[in-house]
């Protein structure tokens, strides 16, 4: 059975999954990447596991491995100046992997892989041209036009979330104000609601929290609680002016939402649908539509990493 590795690696906990060509998970396992404090130990931990596996489960044709990462670089297989990573400097991640298997290693990083999972196993298959975007801690996205991953001259193409929505608005962690992270991701739509509850005059179940998460707001919301559903108006406020924005670049036929705050479903689905098209240039209007991500989430990262492997052959 030919299969291919996927693997994810985040700033807490690097996952790896065998992989078929339908997209089921064979054979998955997962080791702290806090406890690798260098890249070359890290892959060392992940290539022993997997080497386990296939000596176990001779059946199995390894063909390929793909990997998601931080600031992946598709172009050179590098992990450069990775956030929430302790790896310094540019890693050169495929060649390490390549010293213990002798196969294509591919690089990306985690929202361009979760775009080509979505194309190769979920809501975007058949399709050409779309967007995927993470609304998780941060805002991530992924760029397809004509059946291929837009990654710029450089790797780092797709950076919706560094986007910039409002002048001199929020600090963002990257360092400028105002991008759009900081207020459609689940950190931002919590700083929205201490913002707003700061002002608030009515009452709302929020008030009565100790610690507010996305989960609660929108929980709140779905119980008709007024300021959680202000807080997700804001949100989709913000959300659908930069998707109208992208639209008018990129003409996609779908804009798929993956993500912590997604898990809200229409209580940012149809209000962000709505300010879109209020904002859309008039040619598109109508046409573009938002889905949420049908990749169980559970094994997006590593389903996604491995159709980077699955794309290539």
């Amino acid at each position: 059975m030919k299969v291919a590795v996927g693997i994810d690696i985040g700033g807490t906990n690097t996952v790896w999954g065998f992989i078929d060509a339908d997209g089921a998970v064979i054979e998955k396992g997962t080791f702290p990447t806090t406890d690798h404090p260098k890249a070359e130990s890290l892959v060392n931990e992940a290539a022993a596991q997997i080497s386990q596996v296939l000596q176990h489960r001779t059946q199995l044709e390894l063909i390929g491995i793909g990997i998601g990462a931080p600031n992946g670089n598709f172009f050179n297989g590098t992990v450069e100046f990775a956030p929430n990573l302790s790896w310094e400097g540019i890693v050169p991640l495929k060649e390490l992997f390549q010293a213990h298997f002798d196969l294509p290693v591919w690089v990306t990083n985690d929202a361009n892989a979760a775009a080509i999972g979505e194309m190769q196993f979920g809501a975007a298959q058949g399709m050409n041209d779309f967007l995927i975007v993470t609304l998780g801690t941060g805002l991530g996205s992924g760029f397809v036009a004509n059946g291929e991953l837009i990654y710029g001259h450089d790797a780092f193409a797709g950076e919706l979330g560094h986007t910039i929505v409002e002048l001199d608005g929020r600090q963002c962690g990257c360092g400028r104000k105002g991008c759009l992270e900081t207020y459609a991701s689940a950190t931002g739509i919590v700083r929205t609601a201490h913002l707003k509850l700061a002002s608030y005059e009515g009452s709302s179940s929020l008030q009565q929290l100790d610690t507010i998460t996305s989960k609660n707001i929108a929980e709140a919301a779905k119980k008709g609680d007024t300021l959680a559903l202000e807080i997700f108006d804001y949100t989709a406020q913000k959300l659908g002016f930069s998707l109208a924005n992208t639209v008018a670049i990129s003409s996609p036929k779908a804009i798929v939402l993956f993500g912590g705050l997604a898990h809200s479903g229409d209580l940012i689905v149809q209000p962000t649908k709505h300010y879109m098209e209020q904002y859309m240039l008039n040619i598109f209007q109508n046409k573009v539509e938002i889905l949420l991500s049908s990749v169980p989430e559970a094994d997006a990262a590593i389903l996604g990493a491995a159709a980077l492997v699955w794309k290539q052959t």
